[in-house]
């Protein structure tokens, strides 16, 4: 996975996000593509719908990268432990 600095976050359009309107989860290359599905449940502050939208361009983006993805929805992904 690449480096990802502000100035670099701060170039990349609001659609190469899972989250576009936090700007959460950058999908730029494979490697981003599985950090965003291990990180999916960290992003706070989003609906279901979001969440659904999110995911659906995490699987576009992972289709796109060859990136395989097991689970086959959000909801599958376990919930990080409280802390």
């Amino acid at each position: 996975m690449t480096k990802l600095d502000q100035g670099g976050r701060d170039k990349m359009t609001a659609r190469t996000f899972a989250f576009p309107r936090q700007r959460k989860e950058p999908l730029e290359d494979a490697g981003h593509v599985r950090n965003a599905v291990a990180r999916f449940n960290q992003v706070e502050g989003v609906s279901d719908v979001e969440q659904d939208e999110a995911w659906a361009r995490i699987q576009a983006a992972a289709a796109s990268f060859g990136v395989v993805i097991h689970e086959g929805g959000w909801r599958e992904l376990t919930k990080p432990p409280a802390g």
